[in-house]
This record gives structure tokens, sequence and C-alpha cells, in this order.
């Protein structure tokens, strides 16, 4: 009886004591930006002004972290009611019955001494698709530091097919994210 009431209260500090050996970060969006730009005949560019990123790990090693993204799909910002607007709609993000843009990892694998590959399920549109995050990291080893990187995708592969009367627009579109983060807790991840 005795060795069932120690074996309990282990386990029950044991995971504890374990997420108390993971780094932990906090991302700062007011110092953080997330971007796209598309080619077009009209420029369309544009950021989100309303998102929330994430950066887990279950221990020190680079393979457990998970990035994860979301976006409220209606803060976009162009510079331009019209195209805010059409972007906002049924042809583009559909955001009445799609409110949220996501991106979250499966697999960090660094590919440099401040360069990393992100795998991920990048969601637009209520269409789930695995693309990758290029991204590059500053100030590796302080506990804080910048992550900038970019994604491409096809539109037309999560059902924006339509364009803009009058702006002819390229398929490619170009996310870059910028994350300021500091490590508040935890042990240095292991970095190359």
């Amino acid at each position: 009886m005795k060795l069932s009431i120690v074996c309990l209260i282990a386990s029950a500090l044991l995971p504890s004591m374990v997420r108390a050996q993971a780094p932990v970060f906090q991302v700062t969006p007011v110092e953080s930006s997330i971007k796209f730009d598309v080619e077009a005949s009209v420029p369309i560019a544009g950021t989100f002004d309303k998102w929330n990123a994430t950066l887990t790990f279950t221990s020190p090693e680079l393979s457990t972290g998970v990035l994860d993204i979301t976006i409220q799909a209606a803060s976009v910002e162009t510079g331009s009611g019209m195209k805010n607007g059409k972007l906002k709609g049924k042809d583009f993000f559909d955001v009445e019955r799609n409110p949220t843009i996501s991106f979250k990892s499966t697999k960090i694998v660094q590919t440099g001494p401040e360069t990393f590959e992100v795998d991920g399920n990048f969601t637009i549109r209520g269409v789930s698709k695995a693309e990758k995050l290029e991204l590059t990291l500053t100030g590796k080893g302080t506990g804080n530091g910048t992550v900038k990187g970019t994604m491409a995708f096809d539109r037309k592969d999560y059902g924006m097919n339509s364009g803009i009367p009058f702006i002819k627009i390229a398929n490619r579109v170009e996310v870059n994210v910028d994350l300021k983060a500091k490590r508040v807790s935890g042990p240095a991840v292991n970095l190359k």
C-alpha cells in the first residue's frame, strides 16, 4: 500500500520535473510581424494585425520543438479598403467560414549554423497542406533572438482561383515571418 502511494506521488511530480527541463519561449507580437506579398499588376502586399505564435519544446532537443502560428484572417491590412475587402471575401480568405489561417510545424531541422527548415501543416480557407518554412535565427545562445523566415505557396492549391477585376495576380504567395522570442525559463535549446 505504501509503495503504491509513493509511486502515485512520484508519477504526479515527475511530469512537472520533466517540463521544468524544457525550454520555454515567449514570442512578443508588438516587436514581431507576419507579412505577405503577391506579384501583381497592382502591388498586393500587407500584414496581419492579429495573430499568435508559440514556440514550445518538450526537452532541450531541437527536434521536440513545435512552432504554432494562428492568424486572424480578418485582420489583413494592405493599406487599401478595397483590397482588404476582396481578400476577406469568399474568393480569397473567406473569413466568415474560415476565420483563421494557421501553420503548425511537424518537423524542425537545423540546416546550418543559423538556418532551419520547418515542415508543417499550413491551413487557409479550411484547406490544409504540407508546406516548408525556411528560417534564420539571430541571437543564438543568448536566450533572446529573432526568427525570420519565408514560406511560399500556390494560392490555387488552396482554392483561391479568382482574381481581382483589372488586376493580374500571380499564383505564388510569399509569407514572411519576423518573430522576436525570449527564453523565459528552462535550459537552452541544443543547437549545432
